[in-house]
Formats: C-alpha cells, sequence, structure tokens
C-alpha cells in the first residue's frame, strides 16, 4: 500500500523514543558514515568528551537518527571505493541496532557515482538497453532481499547518486541522445519496481538530485519524473555552498519542490570545514568550529522552514572523516564533525541531542 508522504508519515518511521526525545521528531537528522569501518580498520578513535566510544553511539546521543550507507556494485577496495554488499551489510546491522533509520544509497557502478561521472560496472558493460533495466531491477531486488535476510531492511532507499545528468552512462545519460530522459526513467521504474515488491515494511524511495541551490533545474528535473510516472515518495539533494550558492539559493529551492510537489524534500549531503580550505575559498561562515556549527544551525533553521512542514531531513556528509595514515581521505578531514584527534567538533551540538 502506497504511504503519503507527509509529516505524519515521517513521525511514523522514526522509532520511538525519537519521536519522545526530539524537538522535532518529523525530521530525519543524521549522516553519511559509508567510510566508518574502514577508519576503525586503521586505528581511528572518537570522542566525545574524554571518553572514546562507538561512533554510531557517539552519534545517536547527538541526536542523530538517521544513516546513510552507499553501495557499490564491485567496489575495487582501494582507498574509499570498498562499499560493497558484506561490507554494507555489516554496517546496516549497527544502525538498526542502534535503533536509528536506514538510508541505502544504491551507486549502480563499482565506483564514485556523480553528476560528473555515472559509469556502468565492469560487469554490466556489454548489456543491452533492456538487458540493462532488466539487470536494474534483478540487482535492486536481489540486494534487497540478502539485507531482508539479514534483518537490516533499509527504510529508505535512494535509487542512484546525484542523478541530475542522468546514470548508467551512456546509455541513462541525459541530454545526449534522443530518448535520454526515456532511458532514465526506465532505469528509475525498474529499480522502483524491486522495491515495490517488498512489504511489512517496503523501503520508501527517494531520488537524489545534485545542486541544492538551482530551484529552476531542479523542478523541471522532477516535473519531467513525474509526468514518466516514476513512483518516489522523497526528494532528495545536495548542498555544499561552494558549489550550489548561498543558503537563500537553497531555501529558494526547499519551498518550491515542497510546494509544487507536496513531498519531503531532504538534504541528503551538505558540509562545511570546521578548519582552513581548499575548496571553494572562504563562504559566508568562518572556516573555524564556531563557523560550521553556525552553518549547521542555519541550514537545520532553514529545513526546518520549509513550506507544509516538508522538510525531511539532513545528512551530513562524512562525518567520522580525519587524517589517518594509510587513507586518502577527502579533504584531509577539514569537513568532518570531528578534529584532527577524533574528539567532537560543537557542530554536533546543533542536533540538538536527546538521541539515545
Amino acid at each position: 500500500m502506497k504511504i503519503l508522504c507527509t509529516t505524519l508519515f515521517l513521525i511514523a518511521l522514526l522509532p520511538m523514543n525519537l519521536q519522545a526525545n526530539h524537538p522535532q521528531p518529523s525530521m530525519l537528522l543524521g549522516a553519511d558514515i559509508s567510510m566508518l569501518p574502514r577508519f576503525e580498520e586503521l586505528g581511528a578513535v572518537y570522542r566525545d568528551g574524554e571518553e572514546a566510544g562507538d561512533l554510531v553511539d557517539i552519534l545517536r546521543a547527538k541526536g542523530m537518527n538517521s544513516f546513510r550507507i552507499r553501495l557499490f556494485v564491485n567496489p575495487n577496495k582501494q582507498n574509499a571505493v570498498v562499499q560493497d554488499l558484506p561490507y554494507v551489510i555489516d554496517l546496516a546491522k549497527r544502525v538498526h541496532a542502534a535503533d536509528a533509520i536506514l538510508l541505502l544509497d544504491f551507486h549502480y557502478s563499482d565506483t564514485w557515482a556523480d553528476p560528473g561521472h555515472q559509469s556502468k560496472p565492469d560487469a554490466w558493460s556489454d548489456l543491452t538497453f533492456l538487458e540493462l533495466e532488466n539487470r536494474v531491477y534483478e540487482y535492486t531486488r536481489d540486494v534487497l532481499i540478502e539485507m531482508k535476510k539479514e534483518n537490516c531492511l533499509p527504510q529508505m532507499v535512494q535509487l542512484g547518486n546525484e542523478i541530475s545528468s542522468g546514470m548508467l552512462w551512456p546509455e541513462g545519460r541525459l541530454w545526449v541522445f534522443p530518448h535520454s530522459w526515456d532511458h532514465l526513467t526506465a532505469f528509475l521504474h525498474a529499480g522502483v519496481r524491486a522495491v515495490e515488491e517488498f512489504e511489512n515494511p517496503r523501503p520508501e524511495v527517494l531520488i537524489h538530485y545534485d545542486n541544492g541551490g538551482d530551484s529552476k533545474a531542479a523542478s523541471h528535473y522532477f516535473r519531467e519524473l513525474r509526468e514518466s510516472e516514476v513512483n518516489f515518495e522523497h526528494i532528495g539533494l545536495s548542498y555544499y555552498p561552494w558549489w550550489h550558492g548561498e543558503m537563500k539559493d537553497l531555501e529558494l529551492s526547499l519551498s518550491t519542490l515542497a510546494m509544487e510537489f507536496g513531498k519531503p524534500v531532504h538534504v541528503v549531503e551538505t558540509a562545511y570545514p570546521w578548519r582552513g580550505w581548499s575548496i571553494g575559498g572562504p563562504g559566508a561562515w568562518s572556516a573555524s568550529p564556531e563557523g560550521q556549527h553556525e552553518f549547521l544551525a542555519e541550514l537545520l533553521a532553514t529545513l526546518q522552514s520549509t513550506p507544509r512542514g516538508l522538510g525531511g531531513g539532513l545528512f551530513w556528509w562524512y562525518p567520522e572523516a580525519i587524517p589517518i595514515q594509510g587513507l586518502d581521505v577527502w579533504e584531509d578531514g577539514r569537513n568532518g564533525l570531528f578534529d584532527n584527534s577524533g574528539a567532537s567538533l560543537p557542530a554536533l551540538d546543533a542536533f540538538g541531542g536527546g538521541g539515545k
């Protein structure tokens, strides 16, 4: 049975203890922690105050109620490209054990998928378009079957990562072939069909558009999906201010999308540095622990002001990132939520606490 995407649905989705304790239980507040096991394997230790602990528990206690994990088809296990299905299942079990919401991010690739890179898995490279469409269905179904067997089925699934320019290139690349929208939506229909085979509970579907600061382009994109009758419950955006504009640009996108489509709109990727700059240059907030906190607090307030209560939630990108030997860490960890020693930063307090 299709569940209406309203604030009431989101309240029902959250664990009961979150409904009781969090000041705005209709919002999913969390982070993408896809690299956590790799950091732990290399000896990373995380602390809140003087006490070291499990990072999932620390983030839950700080107010997070949701976690995102990415999934690659056949990753090469180099650096950060390690998230195959066994890896994801192990981490998903930790999320379930922490009584948190799990968002599974299908990349449909062996490596990073984003607006500039949407390469097919090597094992799918010789498939025809129709075979590729069926493979999306079978792969999505088989992953979810395995996760259900392991009692870690996600509550939400993201079909593709930042797919504003399509997915599974070249067949699903937008604006290249005359029927490129038809190809992309066929792949999405296949993924949705696999998800809809699951009942009690059925995972909810999120579609992820990258540029959270471009309301016109985002609206056009989701209109195309609506006209193609792609069935999804949630809209996801990325918002990195050095790439996607000022906070007012994101605010306009949230408002526009919420009013036009009536679905919860989530910022499923965001970050801001607590030290230094290597990309983007100075923004409206200082690159300091205090500036990072101010950015997150303003972002949360912006989401909360989304019309009709449809500010769905926020997922911080890569909070576990700290400099560590043996790993090439994005931005040397300057956008994480822990300092170089693994101690929690003030921005974590913006999540409101009471997470556990």
